[in-house]
């Protein structure tokens, strides 16, 4: 639910797809390592476990590769980067709606 709300890569490889299905795993893997904890808990930024964590990093790397091969040099500029796609996909809707008179 969560990847509803960017902007899909242009043309990720398969090889870079099928890496997100992989590392998306392993986050689900390591949540289950500890089923008596809830999701509150399990992202308390002060009690994190550290391999979900770890699998948070790596997921978070193999979708930064699905949009560039060069890694975000931080938040903002994949924010930055983000928008700019959003505005790119969504400014030839924004042209088609207007209504000339």
């Amino acid at each position: 639910m969560v990847y509803n709300n960017y902007p899909w890569p242009k043309a990720p490889s398969d090889k870079n797809k099928q890496a997100v299905e992989t590392k998306a795993q392993q986050v689900l893997d390591a949540r289950a390592a500890f089923p008596e904890s809830s999701l509150a808990d399990l992202y308390d930024p002060l009690t994190m476990p550290p391999q979900l964590a770890k699998a948070h990093q790596a997921l978070d790397k193999a979708v930064d590769l699905c949009y560039r091969p060069q890694a975000f040099t931080n938040e903002t500029a994949r924010i930055e980067f983000l928008f700019d796609l959003y505005n790119e996909y969504t400014m030839p809707l924004l042209k088609k709606g207007k209504h000339t008179k």
